[in-house]
């Protein structure tokens, strides 16, 4: 785990002690929702949503802001300025797009930041929080239209609001017992919603969540304008890369061959998209392998 991610452990514990008071009402947070079908998108219904959204956007926003300070202080914050240039001219084009799947993520306050340090690893917590760290980008030598397939497929885990619900079914596992012991007064309420909070870092996600999320993924970066065959070279990149000790970011993403194939099935029906979308004005090439600080 990168030196940043791993520092960041005790200040997410600390700045979700002061949600304790959420205990059993997130007992009342079921949230009950139809089967639907949106932009080509099967999404499985009924979810298990134990934790509020409100409750999972604000702990999100903390951690956030925490590992921003933290990258700050190393002075490892939104550097190089053109992988930041870059990063946020993508997401210009792909954020609204995601918007138009999720009302709520409309008025979510996204943020788009990069992180100097060698780990290849990029994230998009609950409420639009993305992060890259540049590593991925110069290791992998991203062309646009990867970084958008990168971009597209963590978006659209926080838009399908997965991180929400597997920390519900975390919750479900032990809610007996914890809640048990606040209401008998043997144990800290708070133990479990800070438990919850530190998943968001370091969740895992289901391979039915990573096939949501690489559908919709190649579905947002074709709207947006990048060539959803993008993905298909991502993941070829992920898989070289991963010769040896695997990455951070395809440690935590199911991949082979198979993640490939399903992919390429999905073209045929997103390219027609892609042909009928405004192409970006301007694409930035893959970044230099050397201009890393070498932090992380």
């Amino acid at each position: 785990m990168d030196p940043l991610l791993r520092s960041l452990r005790p200040v997410v514990r600390s700045a979700l002690s002061s949600l304790a008071g959420v205990g059993l009402a997130l007992v009342l947070a079921v949230t009950p929702a139809v089967a639907q079908e949106t932009a080509g998108v099967q999404v499985r219904k009924p979810r298990l949503m134990l934790v509020p959204e409100a409750t999972v956007n604000q702990t999100s926003a903390q951690q956030y802001a925490q590992l921003m300070k933290q990258a700050a202080a190393k002075g490892v914050l939104n550097r190089p300025p053109e992988a930041v240039e870059r990063l946020r001219a993508v997401a210009t084009r792909l954020i609204p797009q995601g918007s138009r799947f999720s009302a709520e993520a409309k008025g979510w306050r996204w943020e788009v930041n990069v992180i100097d340090a060698n780990s290849v690893n990029a994230f998009c917590m609950p409420g639009g929080k993305i992060a890259f760290f540049y590593g991925i980008l110069s290791k992998l030598q991203l062309d646009d239209d990867e970084v958008a397939a990168i971009m597209g497929h963590e978006v659209s885990h926080a838009l399908l609001e997965h991180a929400r619900e597997r920390m519900g079914k975390t919750t479900a596992t032990r809610l007996g017992v914890e809640l048990g012991a606040a209401i008998f007064g043997l144990g800290n309420a708070g133990r479990m919603v800070g438990d919850l909070g530190s998943q968001l870092l370091t969740l895992k996600f289901s391979r039915d969540d990573e096939s949501e999320a690489d559908s919709l993924g190649l579905i947002l970066a074709a709207k947006a304008g990048y060539n959803p065959r993008a993905g298909v070279t991502l993941w070829q990149k992920m898989l070289q890369a991963s010769k040896g000790a695997p990455p951070q970011w395809l440690s935590t993403h199911p991949s082979g061959e198979a993640r490939i194939r399903e992919i390429e099935s999905r073209l045929p029906g997103v390219q027609p998209i892609y042909a009928a979308a405004q192409k970006p004005p301007q694409k930035f090439g893959p970044p230099p392998k050397d201009s890393s600080s070498g932090t992380g």
